[in-house]
C-alpha cells in the first residue's frame, strides 16, 4: 500500500507515524504537514526529525499555515508540549522540506499512483482540501482516505459537539466531507476506546530502547494531559489507530452515511449525519486488544 501521511506532529502523530513505517503492509511515499498540534513550520520540522530518527527515507511536504478564512492560528501547547513532542524543546532542524507545498505534493503523488495511493489525514484537512480544489482529478486518483477526526455519537474533545482535527478548521473539513472521494471516518467513537497506559510505554521503553524509549518519554506530557482532564487510565491511540484502519478495516465496525461539519453556532466543527451528502464509513468500533497489541509488537520490532 503506497500511503502518504498528512499529519501535525503531535505526540499521537509520532507513534502513527512509527507504526506505518512498521507495518509491511505499508509503503510510506511521503509526509505533508499541516497546522494543528503545532505551528506549521514546527510541523514539518517534527516530520522530518521523526523520519530521521526513525529511519524513514520519503520527503516531507509543507502544507497550509491557517485555517481557512483565519488570519492567526495558536496551536493547544498544553495538550502536545510547546514543541509538539512532549516536554523536548531542542528538537534540531534535519534536512528541508520538499520544494512543492503540500497540496502540490499530494496531487503529483495521486496523479503518479492514480488508483494505488492511501492518505491517512491526521490532523486538520485544509492540505487535503487545498489539493481538491487544485486538481479536479485528485479525488478520482485517490484509492482511499481515512481520516482521524470527528465524532459521530461520542461527545467532542474541544467542545460537547467538537473533535479537534475537524473544529481546527471546520470549513476545509465540510469541502473533503463534500468531495467525491472514497473516504473513512476513524473518530473519537473508536479512538477512545483504545487507551494506552503508563505500563504500555514502561514495556516499549524495555523492550525497544530507541524508539520506545523515545514514545516513552514524550507520552508522559500527554498522560499528564490526559489526567488533567478526567481520563486516568491511559492515552488514546488516536492517529495510530487510523493508519490500522488503512490496513485492516476488518478489525472495525463501521456504519455508512454523509457527514456535513456544522460551520457557526455552538456545534461548530460537529461531525453530522448527512444523507445527502456521499457515503462515508464512519469506524463505531474497532478490537482494542488487538490494535493496542499491534501497535505495540510494531514499534518493539523497529527496537
Amino acid at each position: 500500500m503506497k500511503l502518504i501521511i498528512d499529519t501535525d506532529p503531535g505526540i499521537d502523530d509520532a507513534i502513527a507515524i512509527a507504526l506505518a513505517h512498521a507495518l509491511p503492509q505499508i509503503d510510506l511515499i511521503g509526509m505533508t504537514a499541516i497546522f494543528g498540534n503545532t505551528f506549521v513550520q514546527q510541523s514539518s520540522r517534527n516530520a522530518r526529525y521523526l523520519a530521521d530518527l526513525i529511519g524513514i527515507d520519503a520527503p516531507v511536504a509543507e502544507g497550509a499555515a491557517l485555517p481557512y478564512g483565519a488570519s492567526e492560528y495558536a496551536p493547544s501547547d498544553y495538550v502536545h508540549g510547546p514543541e509538539g513532542l512532549g516536554d523536548i524543546t531542542d528538537i534540531p532542524q534535519i534536512g528541508s522540506n520538499d520544494s512543492r507545498d503540500a497540496a502540490t505534493f499530494l496531487c503529483d503523488m495521486a496523479a503518479a499512483h492514480a488508483g494505488a495511493l492511501t492518505i491517512c489525514a491526521i490532523g486538520p484537512l485544509t492540505n487535503i482540501a487545498d489539493a481538491i480544489k487544485r486538481d479536479p482529478a485528485f479525488a478520482a486518483n485517490v484509492a482511499s482516505l481515512v481520516i482521524m477526526g470527528g465524532a459521530y455519537e461520542h461527545a467532542g474533545n474541544v467542545s460537547p459537539y467538537a473533535e479537534a482535527n475537524i473544529i481546527h478548521d471546520a470549513a476545509a473539513a465540510d469541502v473533503v466531507f463534500a468531495s467525491s472521494m472514497n473516504i473513512t471516518m476513524v473518530g473519537l467513537d473508536a479512538t477512545m476506546k483504545t487507551l494506552l497506559t503508563p505500563t504500555d510505554f514502561d514495556t516499549l521503553a524495555q523492550k525497544a530502547p530507541r524508539i520506545g524509549g523515545f514514545m516513552k518519554r514524550i507520552s508522559d506530557f500527554y498522560l499528564d494531559f490526559y489526567r488533567s482532564v478526567g481520563v486516568t487510565n491511559g492515552c488514546p491511540m488516536h492517529d495510530a489507530l487510523a493508519v490500522l484502519a488503512c490496513t485492516n478495516p476488518e478489525k472495525f465496525t463501521f456504519v455508512r452515511n454523509g457527514i456535513r461539519v456544522a460551520q457557526s453556532g455552538e456545534d461548530i466543527g460537529a461531525t453530522l449525519g448527512d444523507t445527502t451528502r456521499p457515503p462515508v464509513k464512519i469506524a463505531m468500533d474497532c478490537d482494542a486488544d488487538w490494535a493496542t497489541s499491534t501497535m505495540m509488537d510494531q514499534i518493539i520490532e523497529l527496537g
